[in-house]
């Protein structure tokens, strides 16, 4: 906005400090107003990336809830095939032993005798997941914002507990969670494809091996079930933090389109003062007319600051 004052209202202003400052005022109230509406037109830009941001992390969060319902789904199917296959027939407790003296000679067999092959025996035996990182106790900051939208707390509260977690701390929290389920599946996958082999090879070993095929299928279901289990709890921490940093975008943004408002209207404040300063000038009582265009202008910055500084 550029304001040019007329020649003929130049030669009309009192050449003494106060026309001075009076053939001043519209200038400055305009530059004030070209700022007030860049600093709007900002801060709705950034609201606007913000919207776009939980947009994207929201996303990714539907991502893992959908990996979440699955797993678990799974891990349900696989128990309960489980339960139906001991109470239609008789299942026995799996007997390590008799499995190596089955698949005696094959390539199943040899698998067996290594790391992963002890550690799948072991798993099918017991029902442990092998590389299982547990209940892992989220930073406190994490554990109270998440209780916070869970339980569906209004926003101003949800902002509250909002603060403490930066996005530093997602990240790291972020970091962490992915390293557990990249370190679970390097620890799993070997064991999985060994389970699959002597699966295939115990069921092709003939009918003098069914009783403990069937016996291995069941211990199987059973340590499937507890994997995608494992597995299910994994992707849910991932989506919690999307979560996360989904409410700390639409908080941030709604904040931010807050201020543009805030913004612009002092920038119509300003606006103001530059009109009420042009009358001043061609007018007779001066001081009247200056006096409320300096106190618009006033008001004007002031309130920019006080949105800049405090909200």
């Amino acid at each position: 906005m550029k304001v040019e004052i007329p020649k003929d209202l130049k030669s009309d202003l009192p050449q003494t400090p106060f026309g001075k400052i009076l053939s001043a005022t519209p200038v400055v109230m305009a530059v004030v107003a070209t700022m007030l509406a860049g600093l709007a037109s900002s801060e709705m830009t950034r609201a606007q990336y913000e919207r776009s941001s939980g947009a994207q992390q929201q996303a990714k969060a539907g991502d893992q809830w959908s990996f979440f319902q699955a797993k678990r789904l799974r891990g349900a199917i696989q128990q309960n095939s489980a339960d139906l296959l001991e109470n239609v027939t008789e299942v026995h407790p799996l007997d390590p032993a008799a499995i190596r003296a089955a698949l005696a000679g094959t390539e199943a067999a040899k698998a067996l005798e290594s790391d992963s092959g002890k550690q799948a025996l072991e798993a099918l035996r017991t029902g442990h997941v092998p590389g299982d990182p547990g209940r892992v106790e989220p930073d406190p900051r994490i554990k109270a914002a998440t209780q916070g939208y869970e339980t569906l707390v209004p926003d101003s509260e949800m902002a509250r507990l909002l603060v403490p977690v930066t996005e530093e701390v997602i990240e790291n929290s972020l970091k962490a969670a992915k390293d557990r389920v990249e370190a679970f599946d390097a620890v799993t996958k070997p064991v999985n494809q060994i389970i699959d082999d002597v699966g295939r090879a115990l069921a092709g070993a003939g009918a003098g091996a069914k009783a403990l095929s069937r016996d291995f299928s069941t211990a199987r279901l059973r340590y499937a079930a507890a994997r995608y289990e494992v597995e299910a709890r994994l992707n849910q921490s991932i989506a919690n933090l999307y979560e996360l940093q989904v409410r700390k975008s639409n908080i941030s943004a709604v904040r931010h389109h807050l201020r543009s408002q805030r913004f612009f209207f002092g920038m119509l404040g300003a606006q103001a003062g530059v009109i009420i300063a042009t009358f001043a000038m061609a007018a007779r009582n001066r001081n009247l007319l200056w006096s409320l265009a300096a106190g618009a202008g006033i008001i004007a910055v002031a309130f920019a600051i006080y949105v800049y500084l405090c909200m």
